[in-house]
């Protein structure tokens, strides 16, 4: 019986205890002597993926592990723990992929960019993958898949981190490559040009769409889909598909997510926190009769 989302460690030892949880099913011992899921979250969001599954994240760029929490009891399939923009350190990190553990949620962090120590330090404190950004050809997206994955495929060092239990489950890194993600954000207009060989590299799990990005290296800064770009996005979706390589992209709202579903999306990020926030906030407001000044953004 998988452990469902949000359950406990010790609420699972107890069902065992009582008979209602299958030893071979419900947690095993796959790091160490610690008790774990039946499956890594990073091994589940790759199989989903494969499977052709829609699969729903959450942007996370505030500090607080209550936000991860959260989301591992909303049903939601991965979380972005954004580190490549605003503020979250290291420290910060770590406690969002706390929160996540124990559960069936991908914890995901976004890097800065494509630098092996940098790669290293996130996949020790025990992320399931990594998203790229500013990809923008083929070399770029084997340069990070070799520093995500141990050798032979690639040339990350092992340490006596989280990832490892400090060094009481080695043995997992025999199976890391296998867990761990690695999704490359493809926001530039070179990446569109390179896209038939960016698509070439082995060892890819996904791809994520950046349209704001995408915009801006179109010449279109501060546009969400400048001209052309919504277009653009969705040749590159198809050609992706094609290949069977699955595409991710943010929705804007309930129902821009409902189109790219029925787009083809494979990755769906519901906005992060902060955008939920902004926007529920702003709704119910205007609701009440009490509409939000649109002056409070300017700058």
């Amino acid at each position: 019986m998988p452990m469902p989302r949000g359950t406990g460690f010790h609420t699972v030892l107890a069902a065992q205890a009582c008979g209602t949880a299958n030893d071979n099913e419900g947690i095993g011992l796959i790091r160490g002597d610690i008790m774990t899921g039946p499956l890594d979250p990073g091994q589940l969001l790759k199989r989903k993926l494969r499977d052709g599954q829609t699969t729903f994240g959450l942007w996370v760029t505030l500090e607080s592990p209550s936000i991860t929490e959260i989301a591992t009891h909303l049903g939601l399939d991965w979380v972005c723990i954004d580190a490549e923009h605003g503020h979250l350190d290291f420290k910060e990190v770590v406690e969002h992929l706390r929160a996540a553990e124990r559960s069936s949620i991908a914890a995901l962090v976004r890097v800065q960019e494509i630098e092996q120590g940098l790669i290293k330090r996130v996949l020790d404190l025990g992320a399931h993958g990594i998203l790229v950004p500013q990809i923008r050809n083929a070399e770029e997206v084997e340069q990070a898949v070799r520093f995500a994955k141990y050798p032979p495929r690639g040339i990350r060092g092992i340490g006596g981190e989280r990832s490892t239990l400090w060094g009481k489950a080695l043995s997992s890194a025999r199976t890391a490559n296998e867990n761990t993600l690695v999704i490359p954000l493809l926001e530039t207009v070179d990446a569109a040009r390179n896209l038939e060989s960016i698509m070439d590299v082995p060892d890819v799990d996904a791809f994520f769409l950046g349209p704001a990005d995408f915009s801006a290296s179109a010449g279109f800064p501060g546009e969400w889909e400048g001209p052309g770009v919504a277009k653009e996005l969705l040749r590159i979706k198809d050609c992706l598909a094609a290949r069977q390589r699955p595409c991710g992209v943010m929705a804007v709202d309930a129902v821009n997510g409902q189109l790219r579903i029925q787009q083809g999306f494979r990755m769906i990020g519901l906005g992060s926190e902060c955008s939920l926030l902004i926007r529920t906030v702003t709704e119910m407001m205007a609701a009440l009769g009490h509409p939000i000044d649109s002056a409070a953004w300017a700058r």
